[in-house]
């Protein structure tokens, strides 16, 4: 038989695909795209604006926003609170609107978080040229400010034909559901070609589902890993964001418990564990507790699970002073797992740490050092109280008492989210999270201006938990305006 075929735009074709696109993990199946932030004018507002319009509620829903930046940022916050199971797609037009993007585009990048960027760019086929907001180059004439996206992005390209969505999409797609070499991606849509037609195979546009698979790691690695855990005799478990990412807290637990090792926590590892687990010592690093810090200081195995290892959580290299200290990299990202000359362990978190556990059976540590851990636990504790507990009887409240009234007011399941300034610090430490995906900060780039439009994006991810934002003034000032999205749309924030 013939191949079925639709005539449509480029704009018309991509929304369409894009609204078609299914992620699945364990037998649990959702849509990819939960809708699309845009800013329209020159350059998408014919194309894109129209194909939205046109397809309505058998598409992707619309939300207007306020600043481009913003809404990438909001795009990635929805990416993390959703495990990176789901994301928004964000159009703007052409010039300063796609511009905005750039520092929306390197925080999902550096964070690992998938968005998908749509702005808009100027004529392909260059017969109107220069147009309004259009760079003009003495160099070459292939170029426009949407080239600037290409270090911050990991995947890039400009769809100068209506027939490159064929293979463009599929290939966005594998990065944006890739565990490991997810974060931005970036189509420019050249104003003319977001309206050419082309005869697009009706199998192009139906339901595809991706799979975000659960990679397990090699086999001798996993062996040395749990050997490594079998000689050690002060252990240290860092968890990090792929800890939360794949699911595995619960392993996390038990591992923790039937090895008696105990759990420090990265700013995008924070709530893996209960604060008050006999095992947890709260957060590592720069920003990081003195029972945490104390126990790395001393470690003689690291077990880094889902986590880059920055420079915050290892103080500069500085954290772990073992002489003899070795590390195990549980990570999806081989670049990751193969920090600091670690036993590399590629594979996603859950399943190496049931793997690992498994080998490791009958592995316990020593009494004195369950005795060191709870001694430093108890300490850390009582100061956290003190620095935390609000007379409510004088003002100005000093910061750690905000913290810590808040945390008190707030919900096992509400979520707090920060980003920059002395607030991360202050909440690294004090915050007291009781389930996981309750601690959202975005620290891989700790941008100011993240905290209200991520808090947005957290809440739209999950609109049955309170969201707490704590935004310094800088960072209000310089971007509160999703504040009016988040009425416009009915997504209360705190």
């Amino acid at each position: 038989p013939r191949r079925q075929m639709m005539r449509l735009t480029m704009a018309q074709a991509l929304v369409r695909f894009l609204s078609a696109q299914l992620s699945e993990r364990d037998g649990r199946q959702q849509r990819f795209f939960a809708g699309m932030f845009g800013i329209f004018g020159h350059g998408n507002v014919a194309g894109v604006g129209q194909a939205l319009d046109q397809l309505g509620a058998r598409g992707l829903r619309y939300y207007q926003c306020r600043n481009e930046q913003a809404m990438a940022h909001t795009a990635a916050a929805f990416a993390k609170m959703s495990n990176r199971l789901r994301t928004l797609a964000c159009t703007t037009s052409i010039g300063p609107g796609a511009t905005n993007m750039l520092t929306g585009a390197a925080g999902a990048t550096i964070n690992r978080l998938p968005v998908l960027l749509l702005p808009g760019d100027s004529f392909a086929n260059r017969a109107p040229a220069p147009v309004l907001q259009q760079l003009e180059s003495g160099a070459s004439q292939d170029v426009s400010v949407n080239d600037c996206f290409k270090p911050v992005s990991r995947y890039w390209d400009r769809i100068a034909r209506p027939e490159q969505l064929l293979t463009a999409l599929p290939e966005a797609m594998r990065v944006l559901t890739s565990p490991a070499d997810t974060g931005a991606v970036v189509l420019s849509l050249p104003q003319d070609t977001q309206t050419e037609a082309f005869d697009y195979p009706d199998s192009f546009l139906a339901p595809r589902i991706w799979t975000i698979a659960r990679p397990r790691g090699d086999t001798v690695a996993i062996i040395r890993a749990a050997d490594a855990v079998r000689s050690s005799r002060s252990p240290l478990i860092v968890a990090g964001g792929g800890v939360l990412y794949s699911e595995a807290s619960e392993s996390l637990r038990q591992f923790a418990e039937a090895a008696g090792i105990a759990v420090a926590e990265t700013q995008a590892g924070k709530s893996a564990i209960p604060w008050d687990h006999p095992l947890a010592v709260g957060a590592i690093g720069a920003t990081g507790t003195l029972a945490a810090n104390r126990l790395a200081r001393q470690a003689d195995l690291v077990i880094a699970i889902g986590t880059r290892l920055s420079d915050f959580t290892t103080m500069s290299n500085s954290a772990f002073a073992h002489p003899e200290v070795r590390f195990v990299g549980i990570n999806v990202c081989e670049m990751d797992a193969f920090k600091h000359a670690a036993i590399p362990v590629v594979a996603d978190a859950r399943v190496a740490i049931d793997e690992i556990a498994a080998l490791a059976r009958g592995f316990t540590t020593g009494a004195d050092y369950r005795q060191t851990v709870e001694a430093l636990r108890r300490e850390w504790n009582t100061e956290c109280d003190r620095l935390a507990s609000a007379s409510m009887t004088r003002a100005p409240f000093v910061q750690s008492e905000l913290v810590g009234a808040v945390n008190a007011f707030a919900r096992p399941q509400d979520v707090v989210v920060g980003a920059a300034g002395s607030l991360p610090g202050d909440l690294h430490k004090l915050w007291r999270a009781r389930e996981p995906n309750t601690y959202h900060l975005e620290y891989g780039y700790s941008c100011m201006g993240y905290e209200i439009a991520g808090g947005l994006g957290v809440k739209m991810a999950d609109p049955l938990r309170d969201v707490f934002v704590m935004v310094g003034d800088g960072s209000y000032l310089m971007m509160a305006q999703e504040i009016v999205t988040s009425i416009q749309e009915g997504f209360k924030l705190i």
